[in-house]
Order: structure tokens, then C-alpha cells, then sequence
């Protein structure tokens, strides 16, 4: 079967004179010329790779830049954005200007997503304590967390340019509000490449029944070649679509076809030297051998009970507890990069479900015990000090009341607020029991130790052995990072 495909592709390709064709056959003048300029766009001499073409597995294993200090990431994205207010940044000033007006001066010259007219300051609806040596506010939104403030770094004054969640989350996950841009997970597993060949580099896990609303892109691989993209899992049913065979399609049949389809792509690879025929390759292979490794990988019911207490697990539901316990799992396997993503944390209190009194409690809920237990559990396993896990939204909430059309709503609301938020590393190589940067008096603005997406971006490479300034990929006649133009590394986080 595969000899026959392959004699009709050569066959083919005799016959065919491409535009391609032409640019690659021409050494002088105009063909010269455009093919310079084609082959800058299109990264077949990788400048990560010092000129030397890319190797024909683009998940093979590699070195990043010096040594790391983690070999795997697990990144815990709570999409809408929670309020900072009422889970870690604690404010007692802003609670005695509970429902008095907002001073005129705090608003001027200030852009907010929904806030019309002069609201009303709403004080923390949460009640905090101090917790373990370090001493950290935790609010009782996360007894279980409260435990763990020793093990983890929390960033207090994060901020960013972006302040509606589309474009914000593709800001934090892609280092830019445009679609286009590879995510952090795929420049990792660009970077890195996969310690599995049975797995995916970079696995997705979604709950609160929906996907963020940046859509699958803060995922994706952009401009990269797309073989680095996300791979999405579920916790629920088969762990991946069409994973099965479909009926009359048996494992040595299956494998005879993806056998004869790469033969011709191999011949497609070596015509056009494309390296997206690469990723296709490298998918079609990896999808068999998923085939037989993540039925297994994913399938919960065989952990222990005492470990489906401590996570609070439930096999075949959807839950975020059952996606904390899959991220331990696949780091466990070897996979570099576990994305979940947890829909449901807007606070505009126009109902119970986005009250930072009701709804936040809830999916506090949700969260607190499954990420204690990840910790834990990775702890327990050693495998904490070697994976790098980071918390956190979009952006942040504001101290005083949403109101739309000078309206109060019905039930107590922050708006969007890109000035001040937190965030939380721990593992990896990160100081244990520390806080870095500091909001004023009402938890408004960053007064001290303000932070940047970049250099989130710029800490998470650190950790992993890379010089975020030379992660690059050479598209459209120039080099692309993760951290743009900006992002300076977090040293004072770092152990």
C-alpha cells in the first residue's frame, strides 16, 4: 500500500512546476531574492538552533539555555478573574469606606470596563487571618490554602494593559492582546521539546463548562509550527475525540495507514523542506501511540481513595478536582506543560453566580481543596521542587461597587481592574513563604514591587533553563519571543 502511494506521489510531483519549483531552482537575481526572503518567514534555519536545520522530530527532547530549575510547569488560569479582594490581598481601610462614595480623584483619568457615575467603595466580603511563618493574609474563602502560604510566593502588585478578558487572557497566555502570537505552553514545548513520545508536550484541562473566552487560542501555537499547540484533554469520557477506532479499523491497519501517509509526507518534506509537513508527521505519529498511553494516563479510578479525599475527586465527572489530580498525572509521565483553565470567576454581581460574596465563596470552593492536595500531593512525591506551579486570572477587581448607567447591581460587584492583582508561584525553584510587591491602603494600585505580564513570562522561562531573551523563532523577516520587547526576571521570588 505504501509503495504504491509513494510511486503516484512521485508521479505527481514530475508533473507538477510550482511557483515554489521556480523559487527554489533559481540561484540569481528575482528567484534568488524571494526565496531569501521566503526562507526568512518560514524558519528553516531556526535561530534557536544556531543555523543548523531542524531536526525531522520536532518533539524530540533538548537542552534549554543553562541548567533549570524545573523540568515541567502546571499553570492554574481562573478565567473572568477573581478578586484579589476577597482571597489573598487584605485591606482593613477599605473596609471602613464600606458604601461611602468614591472619591472623584480616584476615578479621574481612570478607564473602567463598566463602572458609569461615582460608585460606591464595597468593602472585603471575606474575613482574613495570617497564616504559618511567613505570616501571609489568607481570606476564609480558602481554609485549605491557608495552610500551604509557606510553600509559595505570592505576587501582590501584578499588572497589565489589558482590562476586558478576551484580550487580557490572550495578554497573559501569548504576550499579546492580538490573535496570532504562540502561547507560553507552546514556546515551552518548543523550547523543550517532550520527555514522552507517547504523550503530548502540552496538555489543556477545562472546567466550569466553558472554554475562556480568548477562545482555544490562548492555547495555540500561532506562528510556530502547530505540532506545539495545545493538545485538549477531558476529564470526562474519552479523554481525547476520536481516540478510538472507528469500527472495521484495527490496530495493525491503523498503523499501516499512518505508515503510508508519512512515507508521503516524508517525500513532501523533502520537496519543500515545510516545516508544518514536519508537524504533520510528528501528529499523525503521536496521535497512535495516544492511542494506547492516555486512555491510561487519564483514567483516575485506579488512584487510591486516600487519594481521591485529599483531592476531593469524583472518576468520570468534569470537575477541576479531577484536573488538578490529571495535571499531577501527566507531569508525573513527563509531559512539560499542564494548562487548566477554570471558567466562572467574573464579579460583576449582576446575579448570585458573579456576587464576590456568593458566587466567589462558591468557586472558591471549588479550587481550594484541589490545589492544597496538588501541592501536597506533589510534595509528598518530590516532585514539587522540580514543577513549576502558577496561579492566577487576567487581571484583577476593583475596590469599589460596579455600577452600569450610574446603577447599583443587584447583588455586590467588582468591575475589571488591570492595576493591581495577585498571583502566586510555588515549586520549581521558587522561594518558599515569601511576598513580593505591596497595593495602597484600598488595594487600587501597585505602590511597591509592581510586576508585568512579561516578566511572568520572562520567570516562568528562568525556571526552565531559558534566557527569555533568546528564546526566539524567526518569522515575517524577524525574530519573535515570548516577552516581545519587555520582561525582566523576578529575582527576588527566586530561591
Amino acid at each position: 500500500m505504501a509503495e504504491k502511494l509513494i510511486k503516484e506521489a512521485n508521479e505527481q510531483a514530475a508533473r507538477y512546476f510550482s511557483r515554489r519549483h521556480f523559487l527554489q531552482n533559481c540561484v540569481t537575481g528575482l528567484g534568488a531574492t524571494a526565496l531569501t526572503s521566503l526562507l526568512g518567514s518560514c524558519n528553516l534555519f531556526s535561530s534557536k538552533s544556531g543555523g543548523m536545520a531542524q531536526s525531522l522530530n520536532p518533539l524530540e527532547p533538548r537542552a534549554p539555555h543553562f541548567a533549570a530549575r524545573a523540568r515541567s510547569v502546571i499553570y492554574l488560569h481562573m478565567a473572568g478573574a477573581p478578586s484579589q479582594l476577597e482571597m489573598f490581598d487584605y485591606k482593613p481601610e477599605l473596609q471602613k469606606l464600606h458604601n461611602q462614595l468614591c472619591p472623584q480623584s480616584i476615578l479621574e483619568g481612570k478607564k473602567f470596563a463598566f463602572i458609569r457615575g461615582v460608585p460606591k467603595m464595597l468593602g472585603p466580603q471575606a474575613n482574613f487571618k495570617q497564616y504559618g511563618e511567613s505570616g501571609a493574609w489568607v481570606s476564609d474563602y480558602m481554609p485549605h490554602f491557608s495552610g500551604m502560604v509557606d510553600d509559595v510566593s505570592f505576587l501582590k502588585a501584578v499588572q497589565t494593559d489589558q482590562f476586558n478578558h478576551g484580550p487580557a487572557q490572550l495578554f497573559m497566555h501569548t504576550g499579546s492582546a492580538r490573535l496570532g502570537r504562540p502561547s507560553i505552553g507552546a514556546w515551552v514545548t518548543y523550547g523543550l521539546g517532550s520527555e514522552n513520545s507517547n504523550l503530548p508536550g502540552f496538555v489543556v484541562l477545562t472546567s466550569g463548562g466553558k472554554t475562556p473566552d480568548a477562545g482555544k487560542s490562548v492555547w495555540g501555537s500561532g506562528f510556530l509550527p502547530s505540532v506545539y499547540q495545545g493538545v485538549q484533554c477531558r476529564s470526562k469520557g474519552d479523554p481525547v475525540l476520536y481516540i478510538t477506532d472507528p469500527e472495521g479499523m484495527d490496530r495493525d491497519l491503523r498503523y499501516q495507514s499512518i505508515q503510508a501517509i508519512n512515507e508521503v509526507n516524508k517525500l513532501e518534506y523533502e520537496a519543500f523542506s515545510d516545516a508544518e509537513t514536519l508537524s504533520r508527521i510528528s501528529q499523525y505519529e503521536l496521535a497512535y501511540k495516544m492511542q494506547i498511553s492516555v486512555p491510561g494516563v487519564m483514567d483516575i479510578s485506579d488512584e487510591p481513595t486516600y487519594i481521591h479525599e485529599l483531592y476531593g475527586t469524583q472518576p468520570g465527572k468534569e470537575s477541576f478536582a479531577n484536573n488538578c489530580l490529571l495535571a499531577r498525572k501527566l507531569v508525573e509521565k513527563g509531559v512539560r506543560f499542564v494548562q487548566l483553565f477554570d471558567w466562572g470567576w467574573d464579579a460583576h454581581g449582576t446575579d448570585e453566580n458573579t456576587a464576590v460574596d456568593i458566587g466567589m465563596r462558591n468557586k472558591c470552593r471549588e479550587i481550594d481543596k484541589p490545589i492544597t492536595a496538588l501541592l501536597l500531593d506533589l510534595q509528598q512525591r518530590g516532585l514539587l521542587d522540580e514543577t513549576l506551579v502558577v496561579w492566577g486570572g487576567e487581571f484583577g477587581r476593583t475596590p469599589m461597587q460596579e455600577n452600569r448607567e450610574g446603577k447599583e447591581m443587584p447583588f455586590m460587584g467588582r468591575d475589571h481592574h488591570a492595576e493591581a492583582f495577585t498571583m502566586w508561584m510555588a515549586g520549581g525553584g521558587i522561594r518558599k513563604g515569601f511576598t513580593y510587591g505591596e497595593t495602597d491602603e484600598i488595594g487600587f494600585s501597585a505602590v511597591k514591587g509592581q510586576v508585568a505580564v512579561h516578566d511572568i513570562h520572562a520567570t516562568i522561562l528562568q525556571q526552565l533553563g531559558f534566557d527569555h531573551e533568546k528564546l526566539t523563532y524567526h518569522f515575517q523577516g524577524r525574530p519573535f519571543r515570548l516577552t516581545d520587547v519587555g520582561g525582566h526576571v523576578i529575582k527576588d521570588i527566586i530561591s
